[in-house]
């Protein structure tokens, strides 16, 4: 048996191939299933990144929407506005007065216009 190829040994041999054939098909079929596992979970990713995306936006915008409100609400500019109406109001009080007493003054008798109007044109 000193060179020769025994029958035991070439069977193992082959048993061998065949087990390594078929392991390298089953690996084979694995990683194709890998791919496509990999393929789908980078398709929900970028689905997932997109509404992240919308969801950071809108985020933001409410962010900035809210700043403008408190802006337009922190005491400041409150007391400030107030005031205003306040002096509004004032002066609101005052020509109600002025045109009470111009209507008492006419009393609705017109004394008669002596001069006759010219279309607003002075000098003519």
């Amino acid at each position: 048996m000193d060179g020769a190829i025994d029958i035991k040994l070439v069977i193992t041999i082959g048993g061998i191939l065949f087990s390594v054939a078929g392991a390298a098909a089953v690996a084979k079929q694995q990683i194709r299933s890998l791919v496509v596992q990999l393929i789908d979970i980078e398709k929900r990713l970028r689905v997932l990144d997109g509404r992240t995306d919308k969801q950071q936006t809108t985020i933001e915008t409410n962010a900035q929407r809210l700043n403008v409100i408190s802006s337009m609400m922190d005491p400041p500019t409150m007391e400030r506005r107030h005031r205003e109406s306040a002096s509004i109001l004032a002066r609101i009080n005052i020509l109600e007065k002025q045109t009470s007493r111009l209507e008492h003054m006419h009393n609705d008798n017109h004394p008669p216009v002596a001069t006759t109007w010219n279309g607003g044109k002075d000098g003519e």
